[in-house]
């Protein structure tokens, strides 16, 4: 695994993407508190990866601006409206779906704020267990849609026609009949700025 690490992060170089390895999700949790200024705003996406490292609580609790469209108290047009500013903050966490060995890493997204933040922020931090890497990109866009997707659907009790028995139906996932969560895609091959995309790797399953 260590020579498959280290080629992945010599993949990462060559495509001007910063990569970070972690043993933990607190030392994971550190990192990005130390990435992160106390006074600058913050936009996430929904991820379980970022809830089982707990960051956006510490960064909350730090006095940091957190645009968190995920409150149970708001409207639905609220949290779509709050998703549109989170793309727009400071910084930005998101976790992938799936990496490649050769190091793109794809994302899918219902609302497409995910695909905006992590395209088109001043900043961003993308943090992922080692369990979401696979050998290529094909298997990159099969883990996406086939493993992360339908169990995103039954996290988030999102009817899909995935979310009975988590197979993927993407020939008969349409609206109105169903709720379709796979709606934009997003393959991140490489970065033109410098130092703006930092890839966060933990050494534990995390996440789907």
């Amino acid at each position: 695994m260590e020579d498959k690490i280290k080629q992945l992060f010599d993949n990462w170089r060559s495509r001007n993407i910063s990569g970070f390895f972690c043993s933990s999700k607190h030392e994971a949790a550190e990192k990005i508190l130390d990435f992160i200024p106390a006074e600058v705003s913050v936009g996430f996406s929904g991820s379980a990866t970022l809830d089982q490292i707990g960051i956006i609580p510490l960064l909350e609790k730090r006095g940091n601006n957190i645009a968190n469209p995920y409150r149970k108290d708001m409207s639905r047009q609220e949290s779509l409206n709050i998703r549109k500013k989170g793309a727009q903050s400071d910084f930005y966490l998101a976790s992938p779906n799936a990496i490649s060995a050769q190091g793109e890493l794809v994302f899918f997204s219902a609302f497409g704020n995910r695909i905006a933040g992590v395209s088109y922020a001043d900043n961003v931090i993308i943090v992922s267990g080692v369990n979401k890497i696979v050998p290529d990109l094909g298997q990159a866009m099969k883990r996406a849609r086939e493993l992360a997707a339908p169990l995103n659907c039954k996290r988030l009790n999102w009817q899909a026609p995935c979310f009975p028995d988590g197979i993927c139906r993407e020939n008969i996932c349409r609206f109105p009949q169903y709720n379709r969560m796979c709606c934009q895609v997003l393959t991140i091959e490489a970065e033109a700025a410098p130092g703006r995309l930092r890839i966060i790797l933990v050494e534990e399953d995390l996440g789907f």
